[in-house]
C-alpha cells in the first residue's frame, strides 16, 4: 500500500479570498496609527510577508509594532469577511476521502490562520504559518508533501525546490498562468474546481497517491 497522499495548500487566495478582511484591517490600522495605507494597492500584493508590505508606509522603526497591531486587529475585521474561494472546500474534502492529508502551508501568522480554516469549518491535518520562499521548502519536505497548490509564483518556487513536490498554481490570485509555469509549476488551474479532474488524469498514477 502506498502512503498516504498528502497535499499542501497555500491559503490566501488558494483557499479562501483573503482580499476583503485584509484590506479591512489596514484601513482600521491606518486609522488606528494615523499613517496612510493604500489598502487596495496592498492586496494587489498579497503573498511576500506582512512586514514587506508595510515597509511601504511605516519608517523601519516602526514596522515591528505595527506589525503587532495588525495582527492584533486582523481576528475583529478579517475572518468573518473572507470567504472560500471556488472549489476550496470540495478539493479539501477530495484529499481526505481519498485518505489523503492536508496541509496548509503559509506566509500568514499562524494563530489568525488557524482563525480562518476554524470558522469556515476547512479540517486540516496540519498547519504551518509564517513561511515564505525557502521556509515553504523546508516545511514541504518536512510533512511530505507530494503536490503544493498555490497561487504566487513564490509558491511554485518553493514546490520545485523540494524534491518529489510537484507544484499546481491556481490563478485566483490574479498571476498569469504564464508566471507560475516560470516559476516552476507542473500544471496551472484555473481554480480549485479543477483540481478533482487534474487528479484523475495521469498525473494521479504517477505521482502514486492511490492507495494499493
Amino acid at each position: 500500500m502506498a502512503s498516504p497522499l498528502t497535499i499542501g495548500f497555500d491559503l490566501d487566495m488558494t483557499l479562501i479570498d483573503s482580499r476583503p478582511g485584509i484590506a479591512a484591517t489596514y484601513r482600521a490600522l491606518s486609522a488606528s496609527t494615523g499613517c496612510f495605507i493604500d489598502a487596495d494597492a496592498a492586496v494587489g500584493r498579497l503573498g511576500p510577508p506582512l512586514d514587506e508590505e508595510l515597509a511601504r508606509w511605516f519608517p523601519a522603526d516602526r514596522i515591528a509594532a505595527a506589525g503587532d497591531e495588525f495582527r492584533a486587529l486582523y481576528p475583529t475585521h478579517a475572518i468573518a469577511a473572507c470567504p472560500l474561494l471556488p472549489g476550496a472546500a470540495s478539493a479539501v474534502d477530495l484529499v481526505r476521502a481519498r485518505g489523503g492529508r492536508v496541509v496548509v502551508i503559509t506566509g500568514k501568522y499562524e494563530p489568525n490562520a488557524r482563525r480562518h480554516l476554524d470558522h469556515l469549518g476547512v479540517t486540516v491535518d496540519a498547519l504551518v504559518g509564517w513561511c515564505w520562499a525557502e521556509q515553504k521548502t523546508a516545511a514541504l519536505a518536512e510533512h511530505g508533501v507530494r503536490v503544493y497548490v498555490g497561487d504566487h509564483p513564490a509558491d511554485m518556487a518553493a514546490a520545485a525546490a523540494c524534491p518529489g513536490t510537484l507544484g499546481v498554481g491556481v490563478t485566483t490570485g490574479g498571476w498569469p498562468a504564464a508566471d507560475l509555469r516560470a516559476a516552476g509549476a507542473t500544471a496551472v488551474l484555473t481554480d480549485l474546481t479543477e483540481l478533482a479532474p487534474w487528479l484523475t488524469g495521469d498525473v494521479y498514477e504517477e505521482t502514486r497517491i492511490t492507495h494499493r
